[in-house]
């Protein structure tokens, strides 16, 4: 049986030529096509053409990598995905990557392995301990925030939380404690900044001891209310970074004796479904969850079909939902 060597020197072309010949002909030139169809028909050579189609096409699957599976704003982010995935013909493989560099880099591998064609990162990025993109490797940043050094699609998360403090400032609230994620949470810090110009705005001046960091589980809201409660002067209101702590956080002062809202307002982010369902229903920020999932989805794929981007960052907007968790304050 002939092999590939046998037509290259049939041909008097290298074998890389002949490889790029049979995978990828519009790379190489007419001349040396036609010597290298030439060849093949005169040693009989037949490409391997499984081996062929497994470099060629497509694998029509992507990797979505969540930081936490039981994140109920995520859940409604992938839900987005599959739904834009499927009118497309891909299928969705979700990577729990429990905020762990190394298990993100153990998904990378299949597209390494073609068995995915690109990612979908819902981590926001923070230098020196996120996925780098890779230049080979279509990558897209689901939830984005700014200075992505690669495609991404997010909210204005700092002009958010600005206008959430602010209507608590309207509310006649000076005192606005703050239930902040993570300290290394680029989010985190987007929201943080858009309270700090808020309350500067205002002349308010900057307490540290009002900022409380949780984790974004209702648990961390729970015993951030802890916090607030022991405090001789505690917070008229407080503004949590995410719908779950803020729900936790109610509960947690209601133990703890402290009536919501009339004692303390309090406010969310994200507008999960159970955010309108709380005691009392939660004044938060609608993020288009689903919306971010599909334009993410959309802008990878056109990134695996080769195409350039019209831009890299979207940024769609955001809705500001005001419900019974936030009087006006009483004097």
């Amino acid at each position: 049986m002939s092999n590939i060597r046998e037509v290259s020197r049939a041909a008097g072309v290298s074998i890389a030529t002949v490889s790029r010949a049979i995978s990828s002909p519009d790379k190489v030139s007419e001349t040396a096509l036609k010597k290298v169809y030439a060849a093949i028909e005169k040693v009989g050579y037949r490409p391997n053409m499984m081996a062929r189609n497994f470099r060629a096409v497509r694998a029509y699957s992507i990797v979505v990598l969540v930081p936490n599976l039981s994140n109920l704003f995520f859940a409604t982010v992938i839900r987005g995905i599959e739904d834009a995935a499927q009118q497309k013909g891909y299928a969705v493989l979700l990577g729990d990557t429990r905020d762990s560099h190394d298990r993100e880099q153990e998904y990378t591998r299949l597209v390494e392995t073609r068995q995915a064609d690109g990612i979908l990162q819902l981590r926001p990025h923070t230098p020196g301990k996120s996925l780098e993109p890779d230049s080979g490797m279509p990558m897209v940043s689901a939830c984005g925030c700014e200075n992505t050094p690669y495609p991404s699609v997010r909210i204005d998360n700092t002009g958010a939380a600005r206008e959430i403090v602010d209507y608590l400032i309207t509310q006649g609230h000076r005192r606005i404690g703050v239930l902040a994620g993570l300290p290394d949470n680029p989010h985190s810090n987007d929201r943080l900044q858009g309270y700090r110009q808020s309350l500067e705005n205002a002349g308010v001046p900057f307490d540290p001891d009002l900022l409380v960091n949780g984790d974004f589980t209702m648990g961390s809201g729970q015993m951030a209310a802890s916090h607030f409660a022991r405090m001789k002067d505690r917070p008229t209101a407080v503004f949590s970074m995410n719908d779950e702590m803020a729900i936790g956080c109610i509960q947690g002062l209601k133990s703890a004796g402290i009536r919501v809202p009339e004692e303390m307002s309090i406010t969310g982010f994200d507008d999960i479904e159970f955010a309108r369902y709380s005691d009392p229903p939660l004044t938060t920020i609608a993020q288009p969850a689903e919306e971010l999932g599909r334009a993410s989805f959309n802008t990878l794929l056109e990134l695996i079909e080769g195409k350039e981007l019209q831009q890299t960052e979207t940024v769609l907007p955001y809705e500001f939902v005001v419900r019974k968790s936030t009087p006006a304050l009483r004097r």
